[in-house]
């Protein structure tokens, strides 16, 4: 099932599919950031993917670009995983929102903003979820201070 999924995908969106990558019977595609959007828009209507089971970003320090945010999607009729990845520059780490796809993308890219600081342009409320409204950094990244910011340990409540 999942060789056609990336046989459609590729004739569709062609050399937007950067690579594809099969591993003890799971699928990851690569595909250009700019175009997440439209790749899971497809993947929902055209291939069934109508499940963001998982989105979360992955912090490679000292490689170029630095991050990944992935995106692991269940089709519910048959059953199947998938795994799309869109690499994302340390920069300035933005990639559109696929809130617009699946809803659930709401909660999980405010995660991987708060942790990471990887932003996802047009997201409806993009504001720390996990940590503290005035917490500084990003504590997933491997650039992170292993003692956390300096600073006075945090008093108020977290909500």
């Amino acid at each position: 099932m999942s060789k056609q999924v990336v046989e459609k995908l590729k004739g569709k969106f062609g050399n937007l599919v950067l690579d594809t990558v099969e591993h003890r019977g799971e699928t990851s595609i690569r595909v250009e950031r700019a175009e997440i959007v439209a790749v899971c828009t497809f993947l929902r209507d055209d291939c069934g993917y109508n499940f963001l089971s998982d989105l979360c970003g992955v912090d490679y320090l000292g490689r170029t670009p630095r991050f990944e945010v992935v995106y692991n999607m269940y089709n519910l009729t048959n059953k199947t995983r998938l795994r799309v990845k869109v690499d994302v520059d340390g920069h300035d780490p933005r990639v559109d929102t696929v809130s617009g796809v699946w809803s659930t993308a709401n909660w999980h890219e405010r995660e991987c903003w708060d942790l990471l600081g990887i932003a996802f342009n047009n997201h409806p409320d993009l504001r720390r979820i996990l940590m503290p409204v005035d917490w500084q950094g990003h504590p997933l990244r491997k650039d992170y201070p292993l003692q956390g910011p300096d600073r006075e340990p945090y008093q108020g409540r977290l909500s």
